[in-house]
């Protein structure tokens, strides 16, 4: 008698066949509609996430589309994907006859997923180990993921703190504040000691004591002006553990411009709130933001020294219990992302611990959204934001877009402050963030005086001389170029080294500072005569990005 391997398909697998083989028997023709999920899950007597993940395994085939709140829709059969369509039927056939005890026809396939091999860890060494045996746990994904926290207080304490334990191998803290002693009746990793110290730094070291296998970086600055985009272009998830709507709105904005995910989390007394945004599935973070909402937060441009300063006077009370809760449920499914698992994004989850309710609902999208926009394919430049001029950028932007290019800023800039009383004048060249409202009042007569902003640089200011750190423009960023109808992006990949390397806290590792690629020399390469001529173009176009009407 000959014994054969009995081959176990998944319940996905399975539901996945069954779909494959009505696109092949021409039952769902190509355009229609998949049946409603609650109908499908009714239907194969199986689980939402069951579904999700046959859905998921089909779209991953080519064999059927999403469209964003309208549902799955399926894909014409053609030589692109046939084989796929007819292993994913045959798995399902296959299934079926082993449960009917008949013998297999056809030559015998691989399942669509290779099962996780079995590995029985070293439990008493291997601090991962019991992981191993979760089936759809990938510690290589989990070893190699990168993951940014934003927010070192109550909530950021807790993800951290699960980050850590569940190895997850290079983490970057984001905070700007001080550790207070209020503090400590709701973080974890702050102690008595660490009273007026920096909570991202803390944090971070807390972090890589807890578990000294992974690899920990912080900074101590404002996520809204002080990180650069290229950080959030690397990252695998990002994870908020903020309490202030512009903090919020900017990194809402910064994650859908870089194409990345990210779980925001919220928490007041017993209650609290998590949700994943997805770029171009559901709703987006400044979609759910009521109009009031959205005219507070333009309120400041109105008097913007003053708003700056008066964001963060509120303190939120919460306790450590719901702080657990939800950054629990923030780190879970920055796990699922990692994992490349099923999540729910634009959704909402409201925890209420006053009765120990809770629910999910879904957000609805805005199409006029204004975050709704994805960065195109980005230029790396060998330049360093603390050397590399305004002026050697807008060359650059010039020699590929044309000598009407103009650069986009981030962050307004101030360039002169006048007093409307006794009307002297102060030419100034700073970034908004870095002046305060004290220093926007007149010292003459301490009238508070008009600013005039800009964050458009056209070539015709006497200021292009200024290294974009001055005005500025963090380490690693991304800077936009248009000239009216295509966009470029250029990072300044020069300061990848010292801005992005997880080396905080290990001793056997040193920055190499010296390797730096110092300030880009154009003087050889863009010859730029005057304005009526165009510059012969160095630089290959990379990233073209229409304009919108």
């Amino acid at each position: 008698m000959k014994i054969q391997p009995i081959t176990h398909k998944t319940l996905a697998e399975a539901v996945a066949g069954k779909l494959a083989g009505s696109l092949l028997d021409g039952s769902l023709q190509p355009g229609a509609q998949l049946p409603p999920e609650r109908e499908l899950i009714t239907k194969f007597g199986i689980s939402r996430s069951t579904l999700r993940e046959a859905l998921k395994m089909l779209e991953n085939n080519q064999l059927i589309e999403s469209r964003p709140n309208v549902g799955w829709f399926a894909l014409e059969i053609n030589d692109s994907n046939l084989t796929e369509a007819k292993e994913l039927s045959g798995s399902s056939n296959q299934a079926e006859r082993q449960t009917r005890n008949e013998p297999p026809t056809g030559p015998i396939r691989l399942p669509v997923h290779i099962e996780k091999p079995i590995h029985i860890p070293n439990l008493s060494k291997d601090r991962q180990g019991t992981f191993d045996f979760i089936s759809w746990w990938d510690r290589d994904k989990v070893r190699n993921a990168k993951v940014l926290v934003i927010g070192a207080g109550a909530l950021g304490n807790e993800v951290i703190k699960n980050l850590a334990l569940m190895g997850i191998g290079h983490i970057f803290i984001v905070d700007f504040d001080k550790i207070e002693a209020a503090n400590l009746s709701r973080s974890v990793l702050f102690r008595e000691a660490d009273n007026n110290r920096s909570k991202a730094e803390i944090a971070a070291a807390r972090a890589k004591s807890v578990n000294p296998d992974i690899h920990v970086q912080y900074l101590n600055g404002d996520v809204t002006t002080q990180l650069g985009l290229g950080i959030f272009r690397r990252m695998d998830a990002i994870i908020g553990c903020l309490d202030n709507r512009e903090a919020r709105l900017a990194v809402n904005r910064f994650c859908y411009w870089m194409n990345k995910p990210w779980v925001d989390g919220a928490i007041q007394e017993l209650l609290g709130l998590m949700r994943v945004f997805v770029p171009g599935q559901g709703a987006c973070y400044e979609c759910t933001l009521t109009e009031q909402a959205i005219r507070d937060l333009s309120l400041r441009y109105s008097c913007p020294l003053l708003a700056r300063q008066n964001i963060l006077l509120g303190k939120v009370p919460t306790t450590p219990t719901i702080a657990s809760i939800i950054g629990g449920m923030q780190s879970q499914e920055a796990l699922k992302i990692i994992n490349s698992m099923p999540i729910e994004p634009g959704k909402v989850t409201h925890f209420n611990g006053m009765v120990n309710m809770m629910h999910t609902t879904a957000y609805s999208p805005r199409e006029d959204c204004e975050s709704h926009w994805t960065y195109g394919d980005v230029t790396e430049l060998p330049a360093r934001v603390e050397r590399t001029t305004l002026d050697d950028l807008l060359r650059i932007a010039c020699a590929d877009l044309g000598l009407n290019a103009v650069l986009e800023l981030d962050q307004e800039l101030i360039t002169r402050l006048e007093c409307p009383n006794c009307h002297t004048a102060e030419e100034i060249v700073r970034p908004l963030s870095e002046v305060t409202f004290e220093a926007g009042h007149c010292p003459t007569c301490g009238v508070l005086r008009e600013a005039s902003l800009t964050h458009i640089i056209t070539g015709d200011e006497s200021f292009l001389h200024r290294t974009l750190a001055s005005v500025g423009v963090p380490p690693l960023h991304i800077i936009r170029a248009h000239n009216g109808e295509e966009y470029r992006f250029y990072e300044l990949s020069g300061d990848l080294e010292e801005a992005l390397h997880f080396r905080h806290f290990d001793s056997t590792v040193k920055l190499d500072t010296k390797s730096q690629t110092s300030r880009i020399r154009l003087k050889d390469k863009v010859k730029i005569k005057d304005k009526d001529k165009e510059a012969p173009l160095v630089i290959k176009p990379r990233g073209r990005v229409r304009l919108r009407d």
